[in-house]
């Protein structure tokens, strides 16, 4: 089972970019599913992102087409590529995953990403 650990937030003008990274300590990070997830204050968590062990790429309604979501197997890093900032894509985005075979589940502390308008 994989430890992860996100870095990358901060705080960012409307319109503005960051990269979110994920670092996986642990075996087998190349049969992990892993994805983002989001969790604005008074919400629920809601997911962002996935990229499945095969490279396949999935996104939420609110970002596709500013988001990317990409992974490093050799490095054990997953990113999350975010372009087009807006206020509402203000949150803590934490880094998830589960190995596609067995279904062991990792989370992420989480990284706060606040966007100024």
């Amino acid at each position: 089972q994989v430890q992860l650990a996100e870095s990358g937030g901060g705080l960012v003008q409307t319109g503005g970019s960051l990269r979110l990274s994920c670092e996986a300590s642990g075996r087998d990070f190349s049969a992990y599913v892993m994805a983002w997830f989001r969790q604005a204050p008074g919400k629920q968590r809601e997911w962002v992102a996935s990229i499945a062990s095969t490279g396949n790429t999935e996104y939420g309604a609110s970002v596709k087409g500013r988001f990317t979501i990409s992974r490093d197997i050799p490095k054990n890093l997953a990113y999350l590529q975010m372009n087009s900032l807006k206020p509402d894509d203000t949150a803590v985005y934490y880094c998830y995953a589960q190995h596609s075979r067995l279904g062991f589940e990792s989370w992420g502390q989480g990284t706060q990403v606040t966007v100024s308008s």
